[in-house]
C-alpha cells in the first residue's frame, strides 16, 4: 500500500540506516535522508491537495515518524519537527492569503520548515519571549536571541515566536512565519550533544524583515494549545517510539541468535526481552490513544483548551520520554557486550544516547510542574479527556 509511511519505511531502510552511524558520529544533518524525503514529496504530506500536499491524516505522518526513527533517530526527530510547523500553518494560516500562498509554495518546492520558540534570556521557557515584533507600516522587524534553532543553517523557513508588540507582556506572543530571504542568521553555540545529534541544534542570533502578513492572527497561546503543543508531543512520542522499536528489534534478533546456538534451551536473557516488549506496546498504546484523543478533539474545538486535554498531552509526552529510555535499557540487557560494543549488528549505543534527549526536550519536571498548578484549578467531570 503507498502512502506517507510506506514511503517513510523505503526512505528510512533504503537511505536513513546506511548513514545513520554517520551522521551520528559526525553529528552532520542528514542530508541524503532529507534529499529523499524531498524527492518522495514527503515534506508536504500534512498539507491538504488543495495547495499541492497529500493531505495525510496525523496518524499518517507519526506513522512515517516512526518509521524513521526507526533507522535513524536524528531523521526522524528532524522529519517530526518540521511536520509541527507545518500543522500550526495548516491548521492556523489558511484564512490569510500570505500564509495559503507560502503553503502552496511549501508543497511545491518541498520547503524544510525550522522553529525558533526558545531564547537565551528566557533559559528555555518557550511561553514567554523578550524580542518583539516591531511594526513599521504594512513593515516588521524583529531580532532573537535563540538558544536552539534545530538544523537553522539547512531550514528554507522558520517560525518564529516573539511578542507581538514592543509594548506586549512576554506572555503575549505572536508566530512569525520567515522565509529564507527574510532573515539573516549568526551562529552562537554549536551542537555537539550525547544523542540526537544530526538535528545540527545550534544557537543563533536572528534578525529579520518583513510583512506583517507574515504574522499568524492567532496569539500564540491558543495556537500551542490547540496544535504545537498536542502535535509536538504526538509526533515526538512517536519517534521515541521508533527508536524503542528498533532496540526491540535488535534485541530479539539476538536473542533468537543465542536460542539458536544452543537449541533446547531458553537464552537467560529472554526475560530481559520479554520485558522490553511490554514496554514497547505500553508506549503504543500511550501514543495510539493520544491521536485518536486529538481527533475528537480537532472535532470539538473547545476541547482543545481545556485543561484536561492538556494535561492528557503533557502526561503523553512524559509517559513515553520515560518509557523508551526503559524500553532501550532492557533490550541493551537482553544483548548483554553484543548491544554495548558499538561494533555488533545489536549495537545500541546510539539508541540509548538519542533515548536520553527525550526527558530533556521540554523538561519533564517544567511539564509535571505545570500540571500541578493545573490539577490545582481543574474540576472533576464526566468529559472523554477526564
Amino acid at each position: 500500500m503507498s502512502g506517507p509511511s510506506a514511503q517513510a519505511r523505503a526512505v528510512g531502510a533504503g537511505v536513513a540506516a546506511a548513514h545513520a552511524d554517520g551522521v551520528d558520529r559526525d553529528a552532520r544533518f542528514p542530508a541524503e535522508a532529507v534529499a529523499a524525503l524531498r524527492e518522495q514529496r514527503l515534506l508536504s504530506a500534512y498539507v491538504p491537495a488543495e495547495f499541492g500536499g497529500a493531505g495525510a491524516s496525523l496518524f499518517e505522518v507519526a506513522a512515517a515518524c516512526h518509521a524513521l526513527a526507526r533507522h535513524c533517530g536524528s531523521t526522524g526527530m528532524i522529519f517530526a519537527m518540521h511536520q509541527i510547523q507545518v500543522a500550526c500553518l495548516v491548521h492556523h494560516g489558511r484564512d490569510g492569503a500570505w500564509h495559503r500562498a507560502f503553503l502552496a509554495r511549501l508543497a511545491d518546492e518541498q520547503l524544510l520548515l525550522g522553529s525558533a520558540t526558545t531564547e537565551a534570556e528566557t533559559g528555555g521557557d518557550i511561553r514567554n519571549s523578550v524580542c518583539a515584533v516591531r511594526a513599521d507600516g504594512d513593515r516588521f522587524t524583529l531580532a532573537k536571541n535563540a538558544s536552539v534553532i534545530s538544523y537553522g543553517d539547512q531550514s528554507d523557513a522558520i517560525l518564529v515566536t516573539a511578542r507581538r508588540t514592543p509594548d506586549s507582556p512576554s506572555s503575549d506572543q505572536a508566530l512569525v512565519v520567515l522565509r529564507r530571504e527574510d532573515y539573516r542568521l549568526d551562529k552562537t553555540s554549536r551542537w555537539d550533544a550525547l544523542g540526537m545529534r544530526g538535528t545540527c541544534s545550534d544557537g543563533y542570533r536572528l534578525e529579520a524583515a518583513g510583512e506583517l502578513g507574515q504574522v499568524m492572527p492567532l496569539p500564540y497561546a491558543d495556537l500551542s494549545a490547540r496544535t504545537m503543543l498536542p502535535v509536538t508531543h504526538i509526533l515526538w512520542s512517536s519517534v521515541w517510539l521508533g527508536i524503542a522499536a528498533d532496540a526491540v528489534g535488535r534485541a530479539r534478533a539476538y536473542v533468537r541468535a543465542e536460542a539458536k546456538r544452543k537449541p533446547g534451551t531458553t537464552p537467560p536473557s529472554a526475560p530481559r526481552l520479554a520485558e522490553a516488549t511490554a514496554k514497547l506496546q505500553q508506549m503504543k498504546a500511550c501514543v495510539l490513544t493520544a491521536i485518536r484523543q486529538y481527533e475528537l478533539a480537532r472535532e470539538t474545538p473547545e476541547l482543545l483548551g481545556s485543561l484536561s486535554f492538556a494535561t492528557a498531552m503533557g502526561t503523553l509526552k512524559v509517559t513515553t520520554s520515560e518509557l523508551v529510555m526503559e524500553v532501550v535499557d532492557r533490550a541493551m540487557r537482553a544483548c548483554g557486550l553484543a548491544g554495548y560494543r558499538n561494533d555488533t549488528p545489536y549495537s545500541l549505543g546510539r539508541h540509548l544516547r538519542d533515548a536520553q534527549s527525550a526527558a530533556l526536550m521540554i523538561g519533564n519536571d517544567r511539564i509535571m510542574a505545570h500540571t500541578a498548578n493545573q490539577l490545582l484549578v481543574q474540576r472533576d467531570g464526566s468529559g472523554p479527556f477526564e
